[in-house]
């Protein structure tokens, strides 16, 4: 057997947290994708299979110019709660999608709780979570 790429070994986390993570009508879910040159962040109700609101870096109007950074996550952070107050969203369960909560993707969902997102709840609390 040859050895697993990051990739792939990121896909068997992400399949293990799916299992655990789901989002509902009340509560969706927030789906972070990283590249390396973007990311990308979706809110999602996976009881009816709708993707309610959504955030990249590849947006024009967002004025990024670079979207593997982490001012480019924090920007998405917060065009991603805007988008999901104005949707009536307040609380969301957070999908790291395999990656480390740590560069981008922290910076990403602190900028969303910071904007409004998941008010009661705290940074701690939510990478225990995410463990």
């Amino acid at each position: 057997m040859g050895q697993k790429s990051r990739a792939e070994v990121r896909q068997g986390v992400h399949g293990r947290i799916r299992k655990k993570v789901r989002g509902t009508a009340e509560r969706p879910r927030l789906a972070v994708f990283r590249s390396v040159n973007h990311i990308y962040a979706q809110i999602i109700d996976d009881v009816s299979g709708k993707t309610l609101a959504t955030a990249s870096t590849t947006e024009k109007g967002l004025g990024v110019k670079s979207g593997g950074n982490v001012a480019a996550a924090q920007t998405i952070g917060k065009a991603i709660a805007e988008r999901a107050k104005s949707a009536g969203i307040e609380s969301v369960v957070f999908d790291r999608g395999g990656y480390v909560y740590h560069g981008r993707v922290k910076a990403l969902i602190d900028a969303s709780r910071e904007a409004g997102l998941n008010k009661n709840e705290t940074a701690q609390n939510e990478a225990q979570a995410a463990e």
